[in-house]
């Protein structure tokens, strides 16, 4: 079984890990896929709070996050999450492409809290 996380607003994709307030956690298995919970974020920007642990604590082996910072990527791994970037759209619609192969990293980091980000949706 998998466990994925996205951060969340509104059921969709927040755009950018370290500001999102909540993190919803899929399960996913050769049965389906279902939505087990939302947790808050907590205080700080995302590499330098304690969210990446707690998301590991509750077995996330997946993130799929719009975009991030290099330090929340390399912490992330360093955890030994799979990490997709560039990720947009209804968080149930992109949990359902990612169980299908139809979702990619983008490769792209955050170089600026200011920057504007494009990447693949699924709407």
């Amino acid at each position: 079984m998998k466990k994925i996380a996205i951060p969340t607003k509104n059921d969709r994709v927040d755009s950018h890990f370290g500001h999102a307030e909540q993190f919803s956690i899929y399960s996913a298995d050769q049965t389906g896929i279902t939505k087990n919970e939302i947790i808050e974020s907590g205080e700080g920007c995302g590499c330098r709070s304690n969210i990446i642990q707690v998301l590991r604590n509750k077995g996330v082996t997946v993130m799929l996050a719009g975009n991030m910072g290099e330090g929340a990527y390399q912490r992330l791994v360093s955890e030994g999450m799979e990490v997709i970037r560039g990720c947009r759209g209804k968080i149930d619609t992109l949990v359902a492409a990612y169980a299908s192969g139809k979702l990619y990293d983008d490769g792209s980091n955050c170089r600026s809290h200011e920057h504007h980000h494009h990447g693949h949706g699924v709407e």
